[in-house]
């Protein structure tokens, strides 16, 4: 109970892992006595870059030899602070239990605040979030107002509580405690204003809004009203109440705001003794991770899946499946439903990212299914992009696609469409039934080892380069991986890596793609940049994870290290770094305080404001002792925030 919301693994598939596609490319590359390049190095592929001169993958950009990176790296450290370079000021902002609405109760420092208290608080774990110019629906050019949009991904229960959580013979007793937990998940929407100073400050505003494990929520898309997400809180399966573990994010060319659902399984229980497969496959146990459903009462009944009635529609054998999806929030509108579309997949979505829009296109974006060998999936949508008319009904009408990489360095995109010739020859093959669209997306990983995707070492965040279109993503470890070779010495993969890929149609919706890897991370001896050099003391890192290009093609890369790699080694604290893809160059940027993540980017429109989130600083700490007092200093109980960086001169921050 209380664990730190990382879902053990469940694929038991047969399908190739991506470091056996990485093996086979190596040594079909080095049988034909090819000269390896930077990039073919770290995948043992033929490189997307040329080798002679580092130069922008694909762009036809010349080469340029001035650095975009121009400040000191900063160095690793154990400090527990938030480090940035010399010329730039890092300032914490709505730290956990700040007042966003509603009363407007004060953050209590001994955690006293009540559940109610809490639903008005910003929540607690800070991750993905996004800046949108007050303008947004017009020009979206403001830059010193706007609202932001976080998540609140999980919690520290013993943090949380004044005396930490009340348990008794292994049950939780305290319906209010529950409440606030289930409250401090979720989302934020604050508005904000930055002054003639450059100081920021949270607006009293009507479109602030706490949007929680327990708000209403409408399903849209395949599984809408289907008989798998049928309720006792809804029996015509047409909404569902919450979302929860709410890891990183996106946002839609129409100015809405994505939340993406994680590793939410663990919420659940069942007793039963056989597990359904959408159950199953997806890590649902006969414990849960805080216990909720031990409490009486139907809020938190809803968190034991155990079948208990002769019809779903009496009990919450199905409430699971109302989990795992993508939500759509109006930043702009508080009264707003929130959304969760179903054409996008069910897995645990560590963020979306859109590929460059253009009117007349489809939309097409991708997500990460964040667990050990799980999968890359792409959506196109139906209908075409029309500016100022396209909502968010493009999300429900589409073909959602997983990836496929193949060890010449080409990839494909499989249907995961149950109209599709080639989907059905796949679930003929393995004898596995489909109902309809609907059961396809509540089952959407099985539909994934039906086609024979790739498995992936825990796919994180996604970035899209805005000049070129290539499509990066964090692949940040895999404990659970044990093969090796001479040609792969590293088993587990301890370190991960980003991997990166070209899409062969103009508009990103084809079904083709030619990929390689980036940058490899590790210690100096086992690690390479973009050039192919090994790591040094200006960019070690491990565990890549949350990754952002700005406006100018920089890549930004956060890590989440945990355990050892934390605590000794040579990586110091969780950092970002940032990475020209022009020139390979790589410089580490900010370094978090002790026990944090640094996760959660964006930026206001001139550049002038970068946020920054800090999740879970002293992590393992008890109600009593505390492994970091950021930010409020000695003696204070540790919370999460988000950091507004800034130059010290008014400057952009690049």
């Amino acid at each position: 109970m209380f664990g730190n919301g990382d879902e053990p693994p469940s694929n038991r598939s047969a399908n190739a892992h991506i470091q056996d596609v990485v093996d086979a490319g190596r040594r079909k590359v080095l049988a034909g006595g090819a000269a390896l390049g930077a990039l073919a190095f770290l995948g043992g592929l033929p490189a997307m870059a040329g080798t002679a001169e580092p130069a922008s993958v694909g762009a036809g950009l010349p080469f340029q030899r001035r650095s975009r990176l121009p400040f000191g790296a900063v160095s690793v450290t154990r400090a527990d602070t938030v480090t940035v370079p010399a010329g730039y000021t890092a300032k914490a902002f709505i730290a956990w239990g700040t007042p966003i609405c509603g009363s407007y109760p004060a953050y209590l420092e001994d955690a006293s605040n009540s559940a109610h208290d809490q639903a008005q608080q910003t929540g607690m774990h800070h991750d993905g979030m996004h800046f949108f110019p007050i303008d947004a629906k017009f020009k979206g050019r403001k830059s010193d107002h706007g609202m932001l949009a976080l998540n609140h991904e999980y919690i520290d229960a013993p943090l949380l509580h004044r005396n930490g959580p009340t348990v008794v013979n292994g049950k939780r007793v305290d319906a209010d405690e529950v409440r606030k937990e289930i409250n401090a998940h979720g989302v934020s929407i604050v508005e904000i204003r930055r002054n003639v100073r450059g100081d920021w400050a949270v607006l009293p505003s009507a479109r602030n809004r706490r949007i929680t494990g327990a708000t209403p929520m409408r399903i849209e898309g395949p599984a809408r009203g289907h008989d798998l997400m049928k309720t006792r809180y809804s029996p015509s399966g047409t909404s569902a109440r919450g979302t929860l573990n709410n890891c990183a994010n996106g946002h839609t060319p129409w100015g809405t705001y994505l939340t993406c659902e994680e590793n939410w399984a663990g919420y659940f229980s069942s007793r039963d003794a056989e597990l359904p497969r959408h159950l199953q496959r997806y890590g649902v146990r006969s414990t849960s991770r805080y216990g909720w459903e031990t409490v009486q009462g139907d809020e938190f009944q809803r968190f034991d899946a155990t079948q208990t009635a002769e019809d779903a529609r009496a009990d919450y054998r199905n409430e699971p499946n109302t989990f795992g999806w993508i939500v759509e929030i109006d930043p702009f509108d508080p009264d707003a439903t929130p959304v969760k579309h179903t054409a996008l997949g069910r897995f645990a979505h560590e963020g979306l990212v859109f590929a460059p829009v253009k009117p007349g296109w489809p939309v097409v974006c991708y997500s990460g299914d964040d667990s050990q060998n799980e999968y890359i999936y792409k959506y196109v949508s139906r209908d075409k992009y029309r500016p100022q008319r396209s909502d968010g009904s493009l999300l429900d009408e589409g073909t959602l696609y997983v990836a496929r990489f193949n060890p010449d360095g080409s990839g494909n995109w499989l249907a995961l469409d149950i109209d599709d010739a080639g989907f059905q020859q796949a679930c003929a093959t393995a004898g596995v039934d489909f109902v309809d669209q609907g059961d396809v997306m509540v089952n959407t990983r099985i539909a994934a080892d039906v086609v024979g995707a790739t498995k992936m070492d825990r796919p994180e965040w996604g970035a899209v380069h805005p000049d070129t279109g290539e499509v990066y993503f964090t692949l940040t470890n895999n404990s659970a991986r044990q093969d090796a070779d001479a040609a792969n010495p590293r088993a587990p993969n301890l370190y991960g890596h980003i991997i990166r890929w070209r899409e062969a149609g103009r508009n990103h919706a084809g079904t083709r793609f030619n990929w390689d890897l980036y940058l490899l991370a590790g210690p100096e001896g086992d690690s390479r940049d973009p050039r192919g050099k090994p790591l040094n003391d200006e960019n070690i890192l491990a565990s890549p994870d949350g990754l952002w290009f700005d406006a100018e093609g920089r890549l930004w890369i956060q890590t989440d290290m945990s355990g050892s790699q934390l605590s000794s080694g040579p990586f110091g604290n969780n950092q970002m770094l940032v990475s020209d893809p022009r020139t390979g160059e790589t410089k580490r940027f900010l370094v978090g305080p002790q026990g944090a993540e640094v996760t959660g980017i964006t930026a206001t429109p001139d550049f002038r404001t970068l946020f920054v989130n800090i999740q879970h600083p002293g992590e393992g700490s008890s109600a009593t002792e505390y492994t970091s007092t950021w930010p409020d200093g000695p003696g204070r109980r540790p919370r999460s925030a988000t950091v507004i960086i800034s130059r010290d001169d008014g400057g952009r921050v690049l």
